[in-house]
Formats: C-alpha cells, structure tokens, sequence
C-alpha cells in the first residue's frame, strides 16, 4: 500500500505482531486480487527524466489527477507525493526515481483488474499527453545513468539512499531505475498462507522469466534478460531473497514474524518527520532498546512500516504479494494476476503446483533464482529446463482460471489474460529475448524505439 500506517497503539508483546498478520485471514469467497504496477515516466521530447518540479513535473501530473480523479493528496512537507481513493481503495504513489505506481483496489476478478487499468490508463493519459509525458512498460529504464534521475521527495527515500550503498551494490538501481508489476493474494488459513507462500517462493522464477523484460541498462544490452532480477540478488539480502526458512517445519506466523524482527530498520515514523535507525533491528526498538527512542516502544503503524521495507521475492504481510516480475506494456500487466490467480485460488492446480516443486530442495530454489535473471526459461533445476515447468503451470492456471468460472459480459473466463504468456511460450522465448533481436535487427543497435513500441 502506498500510505505509511498511522496506529499509534504502543505494543506489549510479540503476540500482537502476530495478530497483526493473522487478521489478514479470509472466507475463501472474500478473497480478492490486488495488482500494483510502475511505470517509467519520459518526457516525449527527448526521452528523459521527468524531474518533480515545475509546470510539466511529476508534482504537475499528481495535482491534475487529483483534480480529475478527485483522490484524497497525499502529502508530504507540503509536496504532493501520492494519492488516496477513499472510496475504493486504490492508490498513485512515487517510486524514488519518478516511478509512477498503480496501487490498484481489492477486486474480485481479473476482469475488474482490467477495467481498472484502462481506467487508470485513460486517467493518467489525460494528464499527461499535455504535459509532454509518456510512460515505459519496461523492468528498468533502458538509456539513463543513475546521476540523471531526479530523486522525489519523500523523506524515506532519503534514509533509503544513505544505506543502500552500504548492504549491496545494486540498492540505488533497484530504488531508480527499475519498475515492476505485482499481484497480491489473500489466504483462508495459516495453513493456506503456508502453502500458498511455498508454491509461490518455489516458483516466483517462472513468473521472472515470463516477464523478463529489462535487457538494457544506458542503451547497450546487459548480459541479462531480467537485469532487474538480477539487482535484487545484491541489493540488501538481510531483506530479501527465497526466505528457504518458509520451507521448513513449523512454518507459520510467529516464523515470519521472528526473521522480521531481525530484518534491520530503515526509518520510525513520527508525523511528518521520518528518523533515520537503518540498521537496527526491530527486536531491539521491541526491547526498548533503540538509540533514536530510548525506553520507547514501537507501535503498531512501526510494525506495518517495517514489514513494508522487507523485500523478498514473496512477501507476507495481510496478504501474500508476488514481486517477481518485471514491468511490461499494459496489455501483459493482467497476465500476472491471472497467472497468480489460476494457480494459487483454484485448490486443484495449488496441490498440482506444489507436486512439482516439493522436492526441490533450499539450494536448488536458490540456484534457479540465481540463474533465472541471465539464463530465463533455459535455467534448469533437477535436470528439468524452466521452459518446461512454465509450460506445466501455465497450463494448471488456465484450469484453475476455468474452474473458477468468474465470466465477463461477453461469457469469457479469466483463462483470456494468460493469451500473452501462451504466445511467450509458443514462441519459445522471453520478452527479453524478442527486445534483443529487435536491438541487433529492426533497431540497428538503438534502444531508441522503445520509447514507442513499449510506452503506455
């Protein structure tokens, strides 16, 4: 969610952080899906960087689609760094590079996920066009240097940018240069949390080779398919990765919640203000033991902040949130969902998915994400190819999609938004990989013309 947590109940015991988590729990016919997407904005003369300031900046695109929308502002030092839709859940928040973010509402088909990203897509268009803006549907910005991306001003991008060059190489290129899309799905159960959390960690590479979609940095190809996969293998791994500990006995709430407890802090909230404690631990501010807060205890907004800066390729909050993928052109971004959906909310092709991966073993996951970024569908694990195994899922979500029978007006089922991820595997080959032939043909060695064939 794009609005940092405001719950200033001090907290007593670790129970609660639990409970915190648990109360995501739902009836299966209250689940819902909740997509997230950026975009890279440009400026259509030139293709560059869209600073915050002035007439035609992201401040300028953020107060017209709060006139047009009528969306709560959020707002930070008297900047404007977001939007709020009090009525339907839905958000437009910042990325630290500019990075303009759907934070879509809980809706029950991905034919509502759809609607709303036309929705959405004509809203910010509106704005936009006149302000000589477009938008890239790419995993990373494909020509810019990190020095030339304007930075926004939210106060925990600058804790952010202090630390990151300290725990990883890659941390500012994950915070400016990269754009993904996500799904987040809800669970029945600790027991469907688990399961649901194992199936997707166990095959988030499928959903990066799907969707790789980030083979250039500064206009020459990097030697990567998702070199946004690749960023986060070396931005902060204290906060991210396969979580292998969700594999094992006793898995459950209080498991997540102790490795949060040790993942370290980057800022406590207090108003407006955001005080930096990167590196801390949230078991010591637990124990009255933060230097910033001396004898203070974290409240329950501390704890929501916190779980939103732990980063691993699923995340567990009150609801299950799959980050493997790049971003992509709006007409794939329902595929991910759907993709999610088909194998996660329909129980037969859940056991089915499990079947593949439950003998797989912690260093073997690891080995497949580690490959996944360079080698997409010709990684391999136990002697299998990822190309194989994405083919069997593909085909499990589009029987759960079927069995789930959620139709539109025209009597179709959700199974039409995996079309794009069938032609990717009948074709044989990533987006990634299709970007490069047009680099080394069509193109002539210019990523020039992504500006027009993968803008929004």
């Amino acid at each position: 969610m794009a609005r940092d947590q405001i719950d200033m109940t001090p907290l007593q015991s670790r129970d609660e952080l639990v409970a915190w988590i648990e109360a995501g729990v739902k009836p299966e016919s209250e689940f819902r899906i909740g997509t997230e997407h950026e975009k890279t904005p440009f400026t259509l003369e030139g293709h560059q960087p869209v600073p915050y300031e002035g007439a035609k900046g992201i401040g300028a695109l953020l107060e017209g689609m709060k006139l047009l929308l009528g969306w709560e502002p959020i707002m930070e030092r008297g900047n404007i760094i977001g939007l709020y839709d009090v009525t339907g859940g839905g958000a437009i928040s910042l990325e630290p590079g500019g990075q303009f973010e759907l934070s879509g509402a809980p809706v029950e088909s991905v034919h509502q996920t759809q609607s709303e990203l036309m929705a959405h897509l004509a809203q910010v268009r509106e704005i936009a066009t006149p302000l000589g803006i477009g938008f890239l549907g790419l995993g990373m910005t494909p020509s810019w240097s990190r020095e030339q991306i304007p930075v926004m001003p939210k106060g925990r991008y600058k804790i952010m940018r202090n630390y990151m060059p300290k725990v990883g190489k890659y941390g500012l290129d994950m915070m400016f240069r990269t754009c993904t899309v996500q799904t987040n799905l809800d669970f029945s159960s600790e027991a469907d949390m688990v399961k649901k959390l194992r199936v997707s960690l166990a095959l988030q590479p499928i959903a990066t080779a799907l969707f790789a979609n980030s083979p250039f940095t500064e206009g020459k190809p990097n030697g990567f398919l998702s070199f946004r996969s690749e960023i986060w293998r070396d931005t902060d791994n204290a906060r991210s990765g396969m979580i292998p500990f969700a594999f094992e006995d006793g898995m459950g709430y209080e498991r997540y919640v102790d490795y949060a407890l040790d993942v370290p802090m980057y800022f406590v909230k207090r108003g407006d203000e955001y005080i930096d404690v990167a590196g801390s631990s949230f078991r010591d501010f637990f124990a009255g033991k933060n230097a910033a807060f001396p004898g203070e205890r974290p409240t329950l907004s501390d704890w929501a902040n916190h779980l939103s800066t732990i980063f691993p390729e699923v995340r567990l909050k009150r609801y299950l949130e799959m980050r493997g993928a790049d971003g992509v052109p709006w007409g794939r971004l329902p595929a991910l969902p759907a993709f999610w959906v088909g194998l996660l909310y329909d129980n037969d092709s859940l056991d089915a998915a499990w079947d593949i991966v439950r003998h797989w073993t912690a260093p073997e996951r690891q080995a497949l994400r580690d490959d996944v970024p360079r080698f997409g569908f010709k990684a391999r694990i136990k002697d299998r190819y990822l190309f194989e195994i994405a083919k069997e899922c593909l085909i499990l979500s589009h029987a759960g999609l079927r069995r789930r029978g959620r139709i539109d007006h025209l009597g179709r089922d959700e199974s039409r938004f995996l079309e794009p991820l069938e032609r990717i595997i009948e074709a044989g080959r990533s987006p990634a990989e299709e970007m490069l032939e047009k680099f080394n043909g069509p193109w002539k060695g210019s990523v020039e013309p992504v500006y027009q064939e993968y803008a929004f």
